[in-house]
């Protein structure tokens, strides 16, 4: 994923959870409001009770191939907070999971 599409700044990102409006599900919770720009931008946060470094940094790669390969333009800033029960499942039904709960929201 390339920088220019991942929030880093805190600032950011509470902004996004302050004033933005949100979606939540089973597996993730989702804050997202307009921006700016011709394309989405991501953060994606895990929480450290959810598994060790290695588990949470396959999680993210995961999250972010699936978000990479399905280009969703809705030119909106998300953040995606992984709740505990998504380890329980497989990369197809993260990615059909994930991209309904976007989609949703429009």
């Amino acid at each position: 994923m390339n920088k220019k599409y991942i929030i880093t700044k805190n600032e950011e990102i509470q902004e996004i959870i302050k004033i933005g409006k949100k979606i939540s599900n089973k597996y993730f919770i989702i804050f997202f409001k307009e921006n700016n720009y011709d394309f989405n931008r991501y953060c994606i946060s895990i929480s450290k009770k959810i598994g060790k470094a290695n588990i949470r940094n396959k999680i993210k790669r995961q999250l972010k191939d699936i978000l990479m390969k399905n280009k969703l333009l809705f030119k909106k800033d998300y953040v995606i907070i992984v709740r505990n029960n998504l380890l329980t499942l497989t990369y197809d039904m993260k990615q059909e999971c994930l991209l309904n709960t976007l989609r949703e929201e429009k």
